[in-house]
């Protein structure tokens, strides 16, 4: 493939991504609800003690040149940003502080206030969210403001863990040696990924970017936006950041939808198995609908195309495939490209595209999807949602540190998801990097209770791969919220064009018109 090819499939790949949010809000794995019921304010709007300076400040609206880490064309969307100051720890509000970056659309119409949107991750820059509902009744009713949480793009300080070339190396390792040697040499890798993060990074900083502080943001952001009352949107890890806002300001809050959701109380190793046999079902929806086509590259008998898969890719654990990119077709890079198609059957044209090359010996476009989920850029630079994804992670939940866990996570992984199974299982797996973070934990697993909190709405997709649709009913039932169910094979469903979504969600929005008892749809 010439450059300009190369240019091309990145172009492609692109449209796919901005219409589909594959990139950005569709990044998930394990959290917490780490923010206590008993809260932060004692009453409706009240600034909590020593925060005055923070609660009370005017943001500064300009252009959004400069704020832009994930590609986004912000100013090119017509809107505008701004920082807000945060301190870095809330329990020491004199010391050093943060600047939390923010986008906003204004309202075209009557306004009713604030809409506060996020995308999900942990990781994912928020400041292209500002553009979502263009075009609806909520652009119209709402300044529509979207934010990087702390650490995160735009916002400073940064999680800093990797250079863009260590992130390079990082990913053409394939990971997949579990005999004891293999997994020393892992653990190894992960220990020092968690020192280079704490080096560049520093302690102070990471011990601060989990959502307990992120929701404490969260409402200087209300609060400075001039908001008596929060109005939010969140998708996937969003939906944590909503659940854990509800507990700590239950009555702060006018109105909150939820979708594709997390549940804050389910143990970790569950739902990451959970999470894998979503995957799981989504491949095998592409696979049946791949085999109706006779140029189908997995061949045109469902039952075989996990088999037809792991031919294809298995190889690339010992060499990559050709690509015009220097670097190949990693097996990780390409495992990552394939998750990136899944999330909605908008990718799936993709990965039929992607595997096909791959039979030719080519891995040019699941390069390019996999280097835009994980937020790496034509020219080697990167964001930084991958290594805050990490960092939010590690400090968001009490790490998995028993060998006998993890392997056990792994056998069942495997289990759930066999076209993710390299068949290198041997019940042992390395511990993760959060094993050998820096800095403890700041959250636990724990399921909501909220007393004062308003009607909100959560919304669960029936087949959603990465959070699956029984993590946003055990979360409806915990807030005692309405739940909005969608029949459908994606990630998160607000604002992407489901009438009989978009109209109760907005009605309740604009209206506080909560839907009559759990619907669906």
């Amino acid at each position: 493939m010439a450059a300009s090819g190369e240019r091309r499939t990145r172009d492609r790949v692109l449209r796919f991504v901005t219409a589909t949010g594959a990139a950005t809000a569709l990044i998930v794995g394990g959290f917490t609800s780490p923010v206590g019921a008993a809260g932060f304010a004692s009453a409706a709007g009240e600034i909590p003690p020593g925060l005055e300076p923070f609660y009370t400040q005017q943001l500064q609206w300009g252009s959004c040149d400069g704020y832009s880490t994930d590609g986004s064309d912000l100013a090119g969307a017509g809107l505008e940003c701004a920082r807000v100051t945060v301190p870095i720890d809330y329990e020491n509000p004199q010391g050093d502080t943060a600047q939390i970056a923010l986008s906003r659309s204004r309202s075209t119409g009557e306004k009713v206030g604030s809409l506060l949107v996020n995308p999900g991750g942990p990781g994912a820059s928020g400041l292209g969210m500002a553009v979502v509902g263009a075009g609806t009744e909520l652009a119209e009713r709402f300044d529509v403001v979207g934010f990087d949480p702390r650490g995160i793009g735009a916002s400073t300080p940064q999680i800093d863990c990797l250079t863009p070339e260590e992130t390079d190396a990082w990913r053409q390792d394939p990971a997949v040696d579990m005999t004891p040697e293999g997994i020393a040499r892992a653990e190894q890798n992960r220990r020092e990924y968690a020192a280079r993060c704490a080096e560049r990074t520093g302690t102070d900083v990471l011990a601060h970017v989990g959502t307990r502080d992120v929701v404490r943001d969260m409402d200087v952001i209300r609060a400075v936006l001039g908001d008596p009352k929060l109005n939010y949107l969140g998708y996937s890890y969003g939906t944590r950041l909503g659940s854990a806002y509800a507990e700590a300001f239950p009555g702060n809050v006018r109105a909150m939808v939820l979708d594709g959701a997390l549940d804050p109380q389910q143990d970790p190793v569950e739902e990451a198995v959970r999470q894998a046999a979503g995957f799981q079902q989504a491949f095998d929806a592409f696979a049946t609908e791949c085999a109706t086509r006779e140029d189908c590259p997995l061949g045109t008998d469902p039952a075989v195309a996990v088999e037809r898969f792991r031919s294809l890719v298995d190889p690339l654990i010992d060499r990559p495939a050709a690509t015009e990119d220097p670097r190949g077709l990693s097996y990780a890079n390409a495992i990552s490209g394939v998750i990136a198609t899944l999330y909605s059957p908008e990718g799936w044209e993709y990965l039929r595209d992607g595997l096909a090359e791959l039979v030719q010996g080519r891995g040019d476009t699941l390069l390019v999807l996999s280097d835009m989920y994980e937020g790496r850029f034509a020219d080697g630079s990167d964001s930084n949602s991958a290594e805050a994804m990490a960092a939010v992670r590690c400090v968001d939940d009490a790490a998995v540190t028993d060998p006998a866990v993890a392997g056990e996570l792994d056998t069942r992984s495997r289990q759930a998801a066999p076209f993710l199974d390299d068949g290198r299982g041997t019940g042992n797996a390395p511990l993760g990097a959060c094993a050998f973070w820096p800095v403890p934990p700041t959250g636990d697993r724990h399921a909501v209770e909220v007393d004062g909190l308003p009607p909100i709405v959560v919304v669960s997709t029936t087949e959603d791969p990465a959070t699956p649709y029984q993590a946003g009913v055990d979360l409806a039932k915990q807030l005692d919220a309405v739940l909005v169910t969608y029949r459908g094979t994606q990630h998160g469903v607000v604002l992407s064009g489901q009438w009989c979504v978009d109209l109760p969600v907005a009605r309740y929005l604009v209206d506080l018109a909560v839907p009559e008892g759990d619907t669906t749809c």
